[in-house]
């Protein structure tokens, strides 16, 4: 009898201390009921998240919380209700949480997984990098149409057979932001650097694996267990390895008084050492790993993405090739001052952002006082996921949400922004290479419907179909590019 009212005794304290772990303010976003322990866990779709966080969302209201293992976490969801966390009250959710995975990896360094002084201070470097090295300038327009010429001959190759675009558009998005980062670009052929693509994109896919998500709600038990986030992170080791060896050589052979890309400029930086020590090597890292990920994966995506629904809508893209036949020819490469004389074009690349929703959760927010949003109190160091998807898809906001429609963007044939179109996000942490991306997207989009006609193999129709890691992806897919 002893030991079972010890046992009794011993699941009420645990139930008890739980509760009181688990307790939040009276007035704190609803919530589905929560098992002992486990919390929400079985409410969570691993397979499916976008569709469970918009069920749930219909459920409890645009503000709802969700609650597994030692992690709490409130859902926004709805134009307004995004617009008041990143916009209106902005300054109160600036701040990162300490996911404990990007803890065990990051260290809370760089770009996007710093905060406070840090982060204000890489952020504003960096942009000022970037304008210097050509951001907005004819400079880098020139890069990138440079890099088309190498894209479009390289397709060529293909011949019009089927072929994966996969690697051959990450290679050439990528050399974009390695002539910034690291000062030269890297040919299609160099089998370092496919290799290199090739874990970016296994890490893309990995991030995705319900193990990640695990390892952040049981950190203490996952960490020593082993799955794909032990995977995941011998990854990051490989490309914060090659990100070292290229700081390495550049401190060879760099001139003091000459800053060739973004690594000679932030060692001029660090070299100054006036910034409360905040510009130091781990730092460097781990910007130039944002850098090269950031730009590399989201833009090179929406192109995968956009190249599979134009061969899905032949109609459309027929539109858009008579459009650039109008405006460019065939006889010279577009340019960025082509944009405001090609608003179907350009409707069409915006119509294939929102719909390939390729962040659909964002990147994730922290409360950083306490703070009431939507009537209800979040508690200082309350995490925030943004559900974009309710936005980018939202009835109220696009006339056929779920359909692929550039009409979304057109109004009396001209171009027209729409203030539900959030890919970049918005405020202060909104997407810090949103200018950048915008003219790869607009350059290697053009580029490519110029010289080719995009259609699915004879023997296979095109899948729409998605997989879900760091970002929303198309399934592997084989395509033919027709010279026109």
């Amino acid at each position: 009898m002893a030991l079972q009212t010890l046992l009794v005794f011993l699941g009420v304290f645990l139930l008890v201390a739980d509760y009181m772990r688990r307790r939040k303010p009276r007035n704190f976003p609803p919530s589905p009921f929560p098992l002992p322990f486990l919390g929400h866990i079985l409410t969570m779709d691993f397979g499916d998240p976008i569709q469970a966080a918009q069920q749930l969302s219909e459920k409890y209201g645009d503000v709802f919380s969700l609650h597994v293992g030692s992690m709490s976490c409130v859902f926004v969801s709805g134009f307004q209700m995004v617009k008041e966390v990143l916009v209106n009250q902005g300054e109160n959710f600036l701040d990162r949480p300490d996911l404990p995975f990007d803890v065990a990896v990051f260290n809370g360094g760089g770009l996007t997984s710093s905060n406070g002084h840090t982060w204000k201070q890489q952020r504003r470097f960096t942009l000022s990098t970037l304008r210097n090295f050509g951001l907005g300038k004819r400079s880098l327009e020139e890069r990138i149409q440079e890099e088309s010429r190498y894209l479009v001959d390289a397709i060529g190759e293909e011949q019009g057979h089927p072929f994966d675009p996969h690697f051959k558009v990450n290679n050439a998005v990528s050399n974009i932001i390695c002539s910034v980062t690291f000062g030269n670009r890297f040919e299609y052929s160099n089998e370092h650097f496919q290799k290199l693509l090739q874990l970016l994109d296994k890490l893309v896919i990995l991030h995705g694996h319900p193990a990640i998500q695990l390892y952040n709600f049981f950190p203490g038990i996952l960490k020593y267990l082993p799955g794909p986030h032990q995977t995941v992170s011998k990854i990051w080791k490989l490309l914060e390895s090659f990100v070292r060896d290229m700081i390495a050589k550049h401190k060879e052979d760099r001139q003091p008084s000459e800053s060739r890309d973004f690594i000679d400029s932030y060692l001029q930086e660090m070299a100054k050492d006036d910034r409360g020590g905040c510009f130091r090597e781990e730092n460097l890292v781990a910007c130039t790993l944002d850098l090269f990920f950031a730009g590399t994966e989201t833009t090179s995506t929406t192109i995968r993405w956009a190249l599979l629904y134009m061969a899905t809508y032949p109609e459309i893209q027929a539109r858009v090739q008579a459009e650039i036949d109008a405006v460019v020819g065939q006889s010279r490469q577009p340019a960025l001052e082509d944009r405001a004389s090609m608003p179907y074009t350009n409707a069409v690349i915006h119509e294939v952002q929102r719909i390939s929703n390729i962040i659909p959760f964002g990147v994730p927010r922290m409360a950083s006082r306490d703070v009431m949003l939507g009537g209800f109190l979040l508690p200082k160091g309350t995490m925030l996921m943004l559900n974009f998807t309710s936005v980018l898809f939202d009835k109220k906001e696009w006339a056929t949400p779920d359909a692929f429609n550039p009409e979304h963007f057109l109004k009396d044939g001209q171009f027209c922004r729409r203030e539900a179109f959030l890919p970049f996000s918005l405020g202060k942490r909104a997407c810090l290479g949103e200018q950048l991306a915008r003219a790869e997207l607009f350059l290697f989009f053009t580029a490519l419907l110029q010289k080719f006609t995009f259609r699915p193999p004879a023997d296979a129709a095109p899948s729409l179909r998605a997989r879900l890691g760091i970002t929303r992806h198309p399934r592997p897919y084989r395509i033919c590019a027709l010279p026109r």
